[in-house]
């Protein structure tokens, strides 16, 4: 299972990404909280420290006793798809890959030295061969990324934070490293979506699987345009307290909404960036050294900037009116609240 060899590309053809470095397709915020976790000087040493006290071995042990671990013999399909998926990516070390039983559809990828994947028996159930061969590519690049290690702090982070809740103040700074994580790791779903999109090299597939983990396997009822604009209406629509409460909402998640996901997918489907890779031009995971940490983070606050300007969200234009510089912040924060649209002809209703 961990051996370095590869199966051939199934039938339908699709590219091949010789030493392709994830900077390619991490989205700007993960790749430049990673960029700077690399650089740090002892960081991979520190976190090999943490190997004692994190459950990864517990958690390896679990899944071989009492799971299905996928090979030749057992789950054959999913194995063709893992290494096909370690093939397109370059991917050298195949991960142990795990079928665990749980009616709720998920999958993971886990571990400090080596990551393991584990997927559900309700995934395996809920998706049709191009559906999870985009799901294998998404945990295969969570895998190339390194999140693997930052997940299984999470876990862990997460755990003892339901132990020390009684601990007022020990649970307020474990639970700030556990809300910081979330944030982080939220941006690195982004990019793992890209990533099996890289793999599987067929749009509407992705966007299928995404559809079925919202709605359940009942594609027949559930249609593309329509389920996209869930997403549109989601950012666009309410006003402030609207978006407060969308904030809240996600904070407690370890991914973002699945419309949203959607959505992102697609722009990204869509943009130069996308095209450029398939066409071979892409970062080498022979440059990651060189990587300029400066430039990583320009990236990332210029990409922020973008999304502050062009999003319809009450609370994201209200922030580009103030770096602006527009006036009467005051009159603005009353009818963003209000539900108002700020022209005046809502003076006087609903601003209770």
């Amino acid at each position: 299972m961990t051996d370095s060899s590869h199966e051939s590309v199934p039938s339908r053809r699709r590219t091949r990404f010789p030493g392709i470095s994830s900077r390619a397709y991490e989205h700007p915020a993960d790749r430049s909280a990673l960029v700077a976790l690399r650089k740090l000087a002892g960081f991979d040493t520190v976190f090999k420290a943490l190997s004692g006290l994190l459950p990864e071995r517990s958690l390896r042990l679990l899944f071989l006793s009492d799971s299905v671990r996928v090979g030749d013999t057992q789950f054959a399909h999913l194995n063709g798809m893992l290494r096909d998926a370690c093939y397109i990516l370059d991917l050298e070390k195949v991960p142990a890959m795990y079928v665990t039983q749980d009616p709720k559809p998920g999958a993971m990828c886990i571990g400090l030295d080596e990551p393991i994947i584990v997927v559900t028996t309700g995934l395996v159930e809920l998706l049709d061969e191009e559906e999870m061969r985009a799901v294998v590519g998404h945990e295969v690049g969570h895998a190339l990324s390194g999140h693997a290690v930052y997940r299984t702090v999470l876990l862990f982070l997460t755990n003892l934070a339901m132990k020390v809740a009684w601990i007022p103040l020990g649970n307020v700074a474990v639970m700030a490293i556990v809300t910081a994580l979330r944030e982080w790791f939220r941006k690195s779903e982004l990019s793992a979506d890209r990533a099996g999109l890289l793999v599987g090299q067929d749009l509407k597939a992705s966007m299928r699987g995404l559809m079925k983990i919202a709605g359940g396997n009942h594609l027949h009822e559930m249609n593309v345009d329509a389920f996209l604009e869930q997403a549109e209406e989601y950012e666009a629509g309410g006003d402030l307290r609207d978006s407060v409460l969308k904030i809240l909402n996600v904070l407690p998640r370890s991914h973002p909404f699945t419309t949203v996901r959607a959505a992102e997918l697609k722009k990204w489907a869509e943009s130069r960036d996308y095209q450029r890779i398939l066409d071979g031009h892409y970062p080498r995971r022979s440059e990651d050294k060189d990587t300029s940490v400066t430039d990583s983070f320009r990236e990332s606050a210029s990409h922020y900037a973008d999304s502050v300007r062009t999003s319809k969200d009450p609370l994201m234009k209200l922030v580009g009116d103030i770096a602006g510089g527009a006036g009467d912040l005051g009159g603005k924060l009353r009818d963003r609240f209000a539900g108002s649209n700020g022209n005046g002809s809502g003076s006087g209703k609903g601003t209770d």
